[in-house]
């Protein structure tokens, strides 16, 4: 793991706190109730930013949210009025979680792995704390298929990732294979960029 760049993207992040739900708007709702509806059990959420998924915690879940970011998590501790079910907030590195094996039923990420340094470790860290039987949930932004458009998100994402931290150009559904993860489905939700993955250790 690189840990200057981690500290880098911490920074970044700490940095867009303070106008990360502005950016946050631009995620349909409606993706996002998709997400939650899979969730059980005891739950992982990792990146949970300034809280915008709260709203769709299932009541029945109970629920642990980590960020990196301090500034997030600030932010992210502001909305807990906002969620039915109980929360535990954490700062915490995706690559380097700091639970047991097998700790929770359902493993939820919402438009992360654009961002974490090392994306396959960190997604090898979420297949190693799921249970062998839960499920792992992830709605992700990736680099297009269409041959243009994918040239023109590698040419910008130098850019992005200076100013934002996160790329946009990310092949993370080959990402999560590597990490050893079984996908059960793949929904492509936003013009072949924005997809729902779900998928099994």
């Amino acid at each position: 793991m690189n840990k200057d760049l981690t500290e880098t993207i911490k920074k970044r992040y700490n940095r867009t706190a303070l106008f990360y739900d502005w950016m946050d708007r631009l995620i349909s709702p409606r993706w996002r109730k998709l997400v939650w509806q899979e969730a059980y059990g005891r739950v992982l959420e990792v990146g949970v930013g300034t809280g915008a998924n709260f709203p769709f915690y299932p009541p029945y879940c109970q629920v642990t949210a980590i960020d990196f970011s301090p500034k997030m998590l600030k932010r992210a501790r502001q909305k807990l009025y906002l969620t039915r079910a109980p929360v535990t907030l954490l700062e915490m590195d995706v690559q380097q979680l700091e639970f047991p094996s097998g700790s929770f039923d359902t493993v939820v990420a919402t438009f992360v792995f654009c961002s974490v340094p090392d994306p396959v470790r960190g997604l090898q860290e979420v297949c190693r704390v799921c249970h062998p039987e839960g499920k792992i949930v992830l709605l992700e932004h990736v680099r297009s298929e269409n041959k243009l458009l994918g040239s023109l998100m590698d040419l910008l994402n130098p850019l992005v990732v200076y100013l934002f931290g996160s790329n946009i150009n990310r092949r993370t559904v080959e990402n999560v294979k590597k990490a050893g993860i079984k996908i059960e489905r793949v929904e492509n939700l936003g013009g072949g960029i924005v997809k729902l993955i779900v998928g099994r250790p």
